[in-house]
């Protein structure tokens, strides 16, 4: 079957995903993590793109590039195939590295930039391995001190004229761990679940037979089950709502 062809942003800015073949580790030392670093750089070198935010994970990497000449594709290539090259001799490993072709999302807003940018900077917080602040791979670090490979102007020109100012709110922002849409760029990169395994999963996790049955409870008992829908991946708010029978607006006031 012939690949189905990446659909193009209005914008040209796509949030990107490296992820390990089988969720497997991709960074297993220091080394490895500078070796990426070196091989972005090299690729903004030959492809001339801008790169507005990265965080380099275990098993996998994110990155937001504005792909102005419209080649993210052999951007993509060339920095898993280098990567890829480096990792098999170093640890004498065959196969693929990688999972598949990279995934990738339009962004097409500035609010959806914006909330991005949250989302990958906060993934070493979500993951508990330490907060924002503190992790040494994604570029928050280049937001608030000297720049390396990031273009950061573009970002923080949404927080303020001033460039003190702009770094501040940035900062107050990123580091705010108040949930939101944050979930919402999550789930897009999550596989999808259809109803029945989302109410397979539902059932499970609430020990309940009948989902629907939620509806007798009080509003707390209630409200305090769908709480614990929050740990699904690849669930939305409507589909909770639709498989439980409850008003959106409820479980969106519960989940926010």
């Amino acid at each position: 079957m012939p690949r189905i062809a990446r659909r193009k942003s209005t914008t040209k800015v796509y949030h990107t995903i490296l992820r390990g073949n089988d969720r497997q580790d991709i960074f297993f030392d220091e080394q490895d993590y500078k070796k990426f670093l070196k091989e972005i750089i090299k690729t903004k070198e030959k492809y001339k793109y801008e790169l507005y935010a990265y965080c380099l994970m275990t098993n996998h990497v994110h990155l937001v590039i504005f792909d102005k000449d419209n080649m993210i594709s052999k951007i993509m290539q060339s920095l898993a195939v280098s990567y890829s090259s480096y990792f098999s001799k170093k640890y004498e490993k065959t196969g693929h590295l990688f999972q598949n072709r990279f995934m990738s999302k339009e962004v097409e807003s500035s609010e959806y930039l914006i909330n991005l940018c949250k989302y990958i900077h906060q993934n070493p917080q979500k993951a508990q391995i330490c907060n924002v602040q503190n992790y040494k791979w994604s570029s928050y670090k280049e937001y608030i001190g000297n720049k390396k490979i990031v273009d950061t102007d573009f970002l923080l020109s949404f927080f303020g004229s001033d460039k003190s100012d702009a770094v501040n709110n940035f900062v107050k922002y990123t580091t705010n761990s108040e949930e939101g849409i944050n979930d919402y760029v999550e789930f897009e990169f999550v596989k999808k679940m259809t109803d029945e395994q989302a109410k397979e999963k539902i059932e499970e996790i609430l020990g309940i037979e009948e989902v629907r049955n939620i509806r007798l409870y009080n509003s707390e008992i209630r409200n305090r089950k769908i709480k614990r829908l929050k740990i699904i991946k690849g669930i939305s708010k409507s589909q909770i709502s639709r498989i439980l029978g409850i008003n959106r607006k409820i479980v969106e006031r519960v989940l926010k």
